[in-house]
């Protein structure tokens, strides 16, 4: 199945997000959903699916280091080479936002979490979209993260506005999340 920014599998996807909806799609390890960052009623959306509490922050995802540039704009050039030698792939950093992004992706922190995608469908929705998308594992809270399409209809149903076509990668775990600053490792 092949992606593009311009694939027309990508239509009912963008629609979604274009309207405050969530959509399902596969990532490296686990199948995730997506939403507009800046739409706080997508994003409410998206934590009520998951019941997850908002002080807990979202990973924004991305099919660039360039959609990152204003969030990094600021980071050494030894912290900008530590993230172009781990993008694209399933390595997640937590960065200052410096009131870059809402409170309710941060979560209230004065960080956010970001990863550019090396899978070819969440790359090509965030290339489509121009810009991070939030992603999370699709799961409820407390809940095994599901590695199926099948399992992400069981936990949500038509709770979803839009699930896209495709399989997950080959990692066979959730991305490890570091510190950008400290090279501390926050999820191993």
């Amino acid at each position: 199945m092949s992606y593009s920014p311009g694939s027309i599998r990508l239509r009912p996807a963008l629609k979604a997000l274009l309207h405050s909806g969530v959509v399902a799609c596969p990532t490296e390890a686990v199948w995730g959903l997506s939403c507009d960052p800046y739409n706080e009623r997508a994003v409410d959306r998206l934590l009520a699916l998951k019941n997850r509490p908002p002080s807990k922050g979202l990973i924004l995802v991305a099919a660039s280091q360039h959609q990152f540039d204003f969030l990094l704009s600021g980071v050494s050039s030894q912290a900008s080479d530590t993230l172009a030698a781990s993008w694209p792939g399933p390595i997640t950093w937590v960065v200052p936002h410096h009131g870059r992004v809402p409170s309710w992706v941060s979560g209230g922190h004065d960080t956010v979490a970001v990863r550019v995608s090396n899978h070819p469908v969440v790359s090509a929705l965030c290339m489509a979209w121009g810009g991070p998308l939030v992603s999370t594992s699709a799961n409820p809270a407390g809940a095994r993260p599901a590695r199926e399409a099948f399992q992400v209809r069981r936990y949500f149903g038509d709770l979803l506005d839009c699930l896209l076509p495709g399989s997950v990668g080959n990692s066979v775990r959730t991305t490890i999340i570091r510190n950008l600053m400290t090279g501390q490792i926050l999820r191993n």
